[in-house]
Parts: structure tokens; C-alpha cells; sequence
């Protein structure tokens, strides 16, 4: 099994490296239908809170130098076939970090406790207004049972949901370039893993 906390370890000083966030790594089921893993990084530019495409492909050629560079050293990253992925978060953003917690009070978010969370009949799924974070628990104000406060660290997943409130707060995404890119323009290898 891949161990995810020492892949963060790794990938970490790379995205800081370039002036970067780290917000998420996982890995995940290949969209390609090849049967591999997708190792995803998601990761934020802290002045726009996003990635553009340049952004992503250079964090790409750092991780991916870095990890070839450890596997030739003997050194097993990630078990069996898999392909890099690297994304900004978006709109409706994953919330992973405390950080998340605080900046996105107000909006509406989706969390999902895990199965340790509680018992049988306790509800794991809950959607409304992100109050935020603290001493390690995460209020939200879910639509049909009210107020509740939740342990982060038994947080399966939290993202946000997209509202138009939501729209309206998020920074416009840059657009510098896009009148040149078509959908049959072609990009390099290394473009293509962005």
C-alpha cells in the first residue's frame, strides 16, 4: 500500500518550493479505465488561491524528477502503474487542512464522518453552513439537524459546495491565454500530466 503521509512529506517541500500550498495528496482510481492509480496533488498559488496550467505543469516536473530520482535510489514510492495528476483545488474545493476550515466559514459545505465516527444510528453525512474550526472540531449548521460539532480528526472528506454565494466570493480564475487554446491545439508530454 502507498503510504500517503510519506508521499505528503516528499511532494511538500516541492510545492513550497515554487511558492506554493500543498492542499491534498491521494491516491485514486485511473480515469483512463487502464486498471492504475492516479497519484492526485492538489495544490494553490497563495495570492490567487489556484493553480494556472504553467503552475501545474511545473509542480508536475518537480514531483515527478524528484520521484524518479528516488525510485532510481531503490526507493518505492507508489506501488504498481499509476500517473500524476496535478490540479488546483476549484471552486467547490476539498477542505483538508484546518486552514479550510476557518477560511471557508460562511459557505455551504458537504462533510462526511468516518464509519469510526459514533455508532450505527449516528448520522455521517452533513451539508449546510460551515461555521469553522476550533480546538479540533468543525461546527456546521447542517439543513436538517441543525448545529453540530464535528471532530476533525474523524473527517472522512469535507468539500465545499457550489452556490452562487460561493461564485461570487472565489477569485476569478486567469484567463490569460485562453483565446490561443483550442480544443485542437496540442500539448507535450509533460503538459498532458498537468
Amino acid at each position: 500500500m502507498t503510504d500517503i503521509a510519506r508521499l505528503t512529506d516528499l511532494i511538500e517541500p516541492e510545492a513550497i518550493a515554487l511558492g506554493f500550498d500543498l492542499v491534498r495528496v491521494k491516491m485514486m482510481p485511473s480515469e483512463a479505465g487502464d486498471g492504475g492509480e492516479a497519484l492526485q496533488i492538489m495544490a494553490e498559488d497563495p495570492a490567487t488561491g489556484q493553480l494556472v496550467i504553467e503552475q501545474c505543469a511545473q509542480l508536475s516536473r518537480a514531483v515527478s524528477a524528484m520521484m524518479d530520482a528516488r525510485e532510481e535510489a531503490g526507493e518505492l514510492l507508489v506501488e504498481g502503474a499509476y500517473h500524476l495528476e496535478v490540479s488546483s483545488p476549484g471552486i467547490d474545493r476539498p477542505l483538508t487542512r484546518e486552514q479550510d476550515f476557518a477560511n471557508w466559514a460562511g459557505h455551504t459545505a458537504r462533510i462526511v464522518m468516518d464509519k469510526s465516527f459514533g455508532n450505527a444510528d449516528t448520522k455521517r453525512v452533513y451539508k449546510g453552513e460551515l461555521i469553522g474550526i476550533a480546538d479540533g472540531k468543525v461546527t456546521i449548521v447542517d439543513a436538517k439537524t441543525g448545529e453540530a460539532s464535528l471532530p476533525r480528526d474523524t473527517i472522512h472528506s469535507a468539500k465545499l459546495v457550489l452556490t452562487d454565494a460561493l461564485i461570487a466570493a472565489t477569485k476569478p480564475i486567469d484567463t490569460d491565454g485562453v483565446d490561443e487554446v483550442s480544443p485542437e491545439t496540442e500539448f507535450s508530454d509533460s503538459e498532458e500530466k498537468a
